[in-house]
């Protein structure tokens, strides 16, 4: 039997499933059998139905056709169970242009040339006319169901036909190199192109819906969200905020990462004017933007200067401040971040500390530094389930780190694979591991090698 890949392939047709089943039956150990194999060059996609690897002869790339197929006055047409219909291209024209990109793709990543290839057309039923001769499709290129019996041995003639033209045979070097790169491009179209878009596409309409959810609270002038990694906490705290703003609040979107803070203010930017929040950025960076003392000009150390100094300048601050220059409405994100202080510090920047809008989005298994603070709500808060940002292997791998049970809703996407490693080759193992990611068809820049302070070399320069 030859190598299958995939080893359990979907059929498009029971057709291609006719033909596979044949090939298996007839092709020898060492050749290898592909189905639906794409590729993608020049800005057009290709998908072979059928790709044959055969070590001593060449490679075959056959498009299947079901039903009925025939030739008339330069038109292909195909019949089946629901009637007859013209078809936009020519099988043969489909086989070529399939080939002719494999073979291109595989010439590229090669010092050695790829010999003998050809295209073949399967019409496994259909019976051809005794005579057949098209000048586009002659018979020895167009197979129907009564070579099924012989497949292998019909595609051997037509490798052998390129012998003439002085093309060398396929050889093991070269097959196995082939069957590298080829089920390279395939897992990078599959994943990189059309599950990224679905995945996209699922977490966008699931995003929606919490969208709604989150509209369910409008009545509601404090409230507490938790959830999980990847629950949608963020989204929906920008979300919050410029509703409130459009409803002619104003609005302070605050954080306490420098990072996201930037994240917040570059999408700000491309929001309407009127939905745009008063202020949106670092908590540490109001009390500035108030007139409190910078980094540089504070007479202690860093530690005391942004955990009490400014959340104690921030309320004297606001107390200072005329009405106009106060929130109806402030919108804080990764909470868990906030010590007690803080929120002190916080609420005077309210119109109304007491009843003023105060939406609090947090994930108390996220919190990155020992702060104990605890949001001035006292309405339980509202959880969020549902994990819309990871697939669900990656949901079930890091499941252990979520406050409360989630319910993963987006596609199962690639296996989680556990490499083993001594801390002391940790380092080593992630670089290794890195290069063994973009031999499989990764590029660096779909690649994320995280690690803890400046362990890596290359984090430090």
């Amino acid at each position: 039997m030859p190598r299958t890949l995939p080893e359990h392939p979907e059929f498009a047709s029971a057709a291609e499933r006719t033909v596979w089943e044949h090939l298996v039956a007839q092709l020898p150990e060492g050749a290898v059998l592909l189905a639906g194999q794409r590729v993608t060059a020049d800005g057009a996609e290709v998908e072979a139905d059928l790709t044959v690897l055969w070590p001593g002869f060449g490679i075959a790339v056959l498009e299947v056709k079901g039903g009925r197929v025939s030739l008339r006055d330069g038109q292909w047409h195909q019949s089946d169970s629901t009637g007859s219909h013209r078809l936009k291209r020519s099988p043969i024209d489909q086989a070529q242009s399939a080939k002719h990109h494999l073979v291109a793709y595989l010439n590229a990543t090669s010092s050695r040339p790829i010999g003998r290839a050809v295209h073949l057309a399967v019409l496994p039923y259909t019976e051809l006319p005794a005579g057949w001769d098209p000048p586009e499709a002659p018979r020895s290129l167009v197979l129907d169901g009564t070579d099924l019996p012989q497949l292998a041995g019909r595609i051997v003639h037509a490798l052998n036909r390129q012998s003439r033209l002085g093309y060398a045979p396929l050889d093991a070097q070269q097959c196995a190199h082939a069957v590298t790169m080829l089920r390279r491009t395939h897992r990078a179209i599959e994943n990189h192109q059309l599950l990224a878009r679905e995945i996209a596409d699922e977490g966008n309409a699931l995003t929606r819906e919490q969208e709604r959810a989150i509209a369910m609270l409008r009545f509601q002038h404090r409230a507490q969200i938790i959830g999980g990694a990847g629950s949608g906490k963020t989204h929906l705290a920008m979300i919050k905020a410029r509703t409130l703003a459009r409803e002619g609040f104003r609005t302070a979107l605050l954080c306490y990462s420098r990072g996201l803070a930037r994240h917040f203010q570059l999408l700000a930017t491309t929001w309407p004017p009127e939905e745009r929040p008063a202020y949106v950025g670092l908590f540490h960076d109001l009390p500035v933007t108030w007139g409190a003392e910078t980094e540089q000009q504070f007479d202690g150390d860093a530690v005391t200067y942004y955990e009490e100094h400014l959340p104690r300048r921030l309320a004297d601050l606001a107390t200072a401040q005329e009405e106009l220059e106060l929130f109806d409405a402030i919108v804080v994100d990764e909470a868990q971040d906030f010590a007690d202080l803080w929120w002190d510090g916080l609420l005077p920047c309210l119109r109304d500390p007491e009843h003023g809008v105060l939406f609090v989005f947090t994930d108390e298994h996220q919190s990155v530094f020992d702060r104990e603070g605890r949001a001035p709500i006292t309405l339980n808060p509202f959880p969020l389930d549902d994990n819309l940002r990871n697939t669900r292997a990656i949901a079930r791998t890091f499941a252990p780190l979520t406050p409360l049970a989630q319910t993963a809703r987006m596609a199962e996407g690639d296996p989680v694979r556990y490499v083993e490693s001594t801390a002391q080759d940790a380092v080593a193992t992630a670089d290794d591991m890195v290069e063994q990611l973009m031999d499989e068809g990764w590029e660096p820049g779909q690649i994320a090698l995280l690690t803890t302070r400046s362990r890596h070399p290359v984090q430090k320069e």
